[in-house]
C-alpha cells in the first residue's frame, strides 16, 4: 500500500482537473445557449407551434397554450417566486396553477407564521431608526457617549466578539458551527445590514408569500439606497419593512411618496440638505435677529440657568464664544433628477433642465430633523421655494409641503411613467426585450386602474406573451435568485443564512450595496460572462456537496436510496427533481459523460465502485443552464 501511495497522488490532480473541464464544457454550453440568435433560429421560432391542450381545471383563464402543464408551472414559480422546492410542481398541479397565482397576487390571504417565527431571531428587524442609532452607535458617537479613546473602544469591540464566540455551544454539525462563528463576529452597527440581508434571503428561500418576496425585491431596486452611505446604515432596515413592504401590491403613486419621504431616501439622495438659497438666507437672518434680541434682554447680566429659557447665547463681554455661521445651503438637484429619470417617467420622457430644476424646488422643505439623532422626516417652511414651479408643462404654487406631494403625483400618473414602470416590469418577468405588445397592454393598465400593482400585475400573468414559449427560461438568475433557488431546490436546512449572503456578494449583487440609483441591473449580460458562470458553479458544487457553512442538505432522502450506488439513477433523479425533467440533449450528454469520472465515483480506475457522489452530480445539474435560466 505505501509503495501506491505516490502513484495515487500522482493520478488523483488530473482527475480532478477533468471535473474541472466538465464544469467548464457546461460554462460554455450556457454562454453559447445565451449568445444571440442567429436569423434562422428567429424564423425557426417565428413559426406558429401547436397548442398544447391542457385541463381547464389547472389553467383556468390563464392564456398558455405554448407550453406543457410541468413547464407552466415551472415558469410560474421561478418568474412569481424564488422557484420550486421538491413536491411544489405535483403540488400546484393538483390544486391548480391559477388558483396558485391568485393565492400569490393576495399575499395577505397567506399564512406565513413558519417564516415570522424564523425571522424572530433577528432583533434589528422591529427596532426603529432611533433605537438602532442607540444600540449600535456609530463609533465615533459610541466613543464620545462612553467617554473612551479609539483604541478603547476597539478593545472593547473585540471583547464582545469574543464574549459573543465563547457562548456560542457547539451544534455538533460542522458547517452550522463555522456559520455562527462568523455571525458571533459581526458586532456594531455592521450587524444591521448583515441581518437585514439573512431576513431577505430567508424570505426568498422560506416565504410562502414568494410573489410578495420577488416584489419587495424588485421595489427596493428600483428605489435603490445604498446602505453604507453615511446615517443610511440605520435607516434601510425602516425604509424596508414601513415603506417598501406593506405597498408592494398596492398604488404605484402611494409608493413613489413614501419613498420620498423616507429618511433612507432623503438622505441618501441629498435632499434633506435641500433648499432654496433664498429662503435658507431669511431664515438665518432671521436666526440671527432672534439671538440679538435673546442677548439684549440679558445685556449685564447672567444668561438664565438652562431649561428656564429656550436657547443659551454668550454674554456680552462674557466667556462665551459667538455662534458659528452656518455654511450657505443651496438648492440640490439629485433627487429631482433621479424621481424623474429612474422612478418615474424615464430618461426619454423629454423632460429638460429646468423642469429637473423645477422638481427640486417644490420638493425643498422635505428634511429630516438630526439624521444620528432624531431621523424622522419632517416638513421645514423656512426653507422651501415659495411661488410657481412649472414641471413639465404643470404648475405647482398649493404652498408647502402640498408642492412635492402634488408634484409627485403628477409624475406618478403620468402616461411616460405607465409605459416605463411597465417596461420595468416586463423586463423582469417576461425577458430582457419584452414584447411592445405587452407592454402596450400592461401601460393601457396603468392608466385605467390609477397605477394599481396588483391588477397591472395581472394583466401581465393573463397575457399570452407571459406563457410563451420564448419566454421559458428566457431571463438569466440573479445571484440572489440562484443562490434562493438553490437552497429551495435542495429543501436545506438554513439556519444560518449568513454564508449565503455573502455568497450572493461574491457573485457581485451585495445585498443592500449597490451604490448608484440605478439599482442592480435586471439583464441577463451584466450576470453572464465566464468568470461568473464559474462561480456559479463553485457555489452549486459547494451546496449540493454539503460544504456550505450554515447549511444542511440530505440528498441521500432527496435522491433516493438507489442514488448512492448508481450514477445513472443519480442523475435522472438530479434531472427530475431540479429541472422537472426538462432538460436540452446537448446538456444531458454533457452531464453523463462525466459519470464515469473518479471523482463521481469515489474511486480508482482499477477499483470497484463503493459510492458514488451525488453531490458533485447534483451540483453539475444545478449549474447547468437550465437551472441557471429562470
Amino acid at each position: 500500500m505505501v509503495s501506491r501511495q505516490p502513484d495515487r497522488l500522482r493520478h488523483s490532480r488530473p482527475r480532478i482537473e477533468s471535473v474541472a473541464i466538465g464544469s467548464l464544457c457546461l460554462a460554455a454550453a450556457m454562454i453559447f445557449a445565451l449568445a444571440p440568435q442567429s436569423s434562422a433560429d428567429k424564423i425557426k421560432k417565428s413559426a406558429a407551434p401547436t397548442a398544447i391542450p391542457l385541463d381547464k381545471k389547472f389553467k383556468g383563464g390563464l392564456p398558455i397554450t405554448e407550453l406543457t402543464a410541468d413547464q407552466a408551472t415551472l415558469h410560474a414559480l421561478n418568474r412569481l417566486g424564488y422557484g420550486p422546492r421538491p413536491g411544489d410542481v405535483d403540488r400546484i398541479r393538483q390544486m391548480g396553477l391559477e388558483k396558485w397565482i391568485d393565492q400569490q397576487l393576495h399575499p395577505e390571504r397567506i399564512d406565513d407564521a413558519a417564516l415570522d417565527q424564523r425571522l424572530d431571531q433577528y432583533s434589528t428587524l422591529n427596532q426603529s431608526s432611533t433605537k438602532l442609532l442607540d444600540e449600535f452607535p456609530p463609533p465615533g458617537q459610541a466613543v464620545k457617549r462612553e467617554g473612551v479613546t479609539k483604541d478603547e473602544y476597539k478593545e472593547k469591540m473585540e471583547q464582545k466578539r469574543q464574549d459573543a464566540l465563547a457562548q456560542m455551544l457547539p451544534t455538533g454539525n460542522e458547517n452550522f458551527d463555522r456559520a455562527n462563528d462568523q455571525l458571533a463576529k459581526i458586532q456594531g452597527p455592521n450587524r444591521i445590514v448583515a441581518e437585514l440581508s439573512m431576513a431577505k434571503v430567508d424570505r426568498a428561500v422560506y416565504s410562502q408569500r414568494q410573489l410578495e418576496a420577488v416584489m419587495e425585491d424588485f421595489w427596493f431596486n428600483h428605489f435603490n439606497v445604498f446602505a453604507n452611505k453615511g446615517a443610511d446604515k440605520w435607516f434601510v432596515t425602516a425604509y424596508v419593512r414601513d415603506t417598501i413592504r406593506p405597498r408592494t401590491m398596492g398604488k404605484f403613486q402611494d409608493l413613489l411618496v413614501a419613498t420620498a419621504k423616507s429618511p433612507a431616501m432623503l438622505f441618501y439622495l441629498d435632499n434633506w440638505m435641500s433648499a432654496d438659497p433664498a429662503a435658507f438666507k431669511r431664515m438665518q437672518a432671521e436666526m440671527q435677529a432672534r439671538r440679538q434680541r435673546y442677548q439684549g434682554i440679558f445685556t449685564g447680566a447672567q444668561p438664565p440657568p438652562p431649561g428656564t429659557f429656550p436657547g443659551k447665547s454668550p454674554v456680552p463681554g462674557g466667556n462665551g464664544a459667538p455662534p458659528k455661521k452656518k455654511e450657505d445651503r443651496g438648492l440640490n438637484e439629485n433627487y429631482g433628477r433621479e424621481v424623474m429619470e429612474l422612478h418615474t417617467v424615464g430618461v426619454d420622457a423629454g423632460y429638460t433642465q429646468q423642469d429637473v430644476i423645477a422638481m427640486a424646488e417644490t420638493l425643498t422643505g422635505w428634511t429630516v430633523h438630526e439624521p444620528r439623532k432624531d431621523p424622522e422626516f419632517f416638513f421645514d417652511e423656512r426653507i422651501h421655494a415659495q411661488g410657481k414651479k412649472v414641471v413639465m408643462g404643470r404648475s405647482f404654487n398649493y404652498g408647502g409641503e402640498k408642492d412635492g406631494e402634488e408634484a409627485l403625483k403628477f409624475l406618478a400618473n403620468h402616461p411616460n411613467t405607465a409605459r416605463f414602470i411597465s417596461t420595468e416590469l416586463a423586463r423582469h418577468f417576461v425577458s430582457d426585450n419584452p414584447p411592445e405588445s405587452l407592454i402596450n397592454r400592461m401601460a393601457k393598465n396603468y392608466e385605467s386602474s390609477g397605477g394599481d400593482i396588483r391588477s397591472l400585475l395581472k394583466t401581465m400573468i393573463y397575457s399570452p406573451e407571459f406563457w410563451s414559449k420564448d419566454a421559458y427560461r428566457a431571463k438569466v438568475k440573479t445571484p440572489l435568485e440562484l443562490v434562493a433557488s438553490t437552497a429551495r431546490a435542495l429543501s436545506a436546512d438554513v439556519p444560518v443564512t449568513l454564508p449565503l449572503t455573502q455568497w450572493v456578494g461574491r457573485m457581485r449583487e451585495p445585498l443592500f450595496l449597490c451604490q448608484p440609483p440605478t439599482g442592480y441591473s435586471d439583464k441577463s449580460e451584466t450576470w453572464v460572462n465566464a468568470g461568473a458562470l464559474l462561480n456559479r458553479l463553485n457555489f452549486a458544487l459547494t451546496f449540493a456537496g454539503d460544504k456550505m457553512a450554515g447549511t444542511s442538505v440530505d440528498l441521500k432522502t432527496l435522491l433516493g436510496q438507489p442514488s448512492s450506488s448508481e450514477p445513472n439513477t443519480a442523475l435522472e433523479q438530479s434531472i427530475q427533481i431540479f429541472l422537472a425533467g426538462d432538460i436540452a440533449d446537448s446538456t444531458r450528454k454533457t452531464l453523463e459523460s462525466r459519470l464515469s469520472d473518479p471523482q463521481i465515483l469515489q474511486a480508482r480506475l482499477d477499483d470497484p465502485v463503493k459510492q458514488v457522489n451525488e453531490g458533485l452530480i447534483a451540483g453539475l445539474v444545478l449549474g447547468a443552464p437550465e437551472f441557471q435560466r429562470r
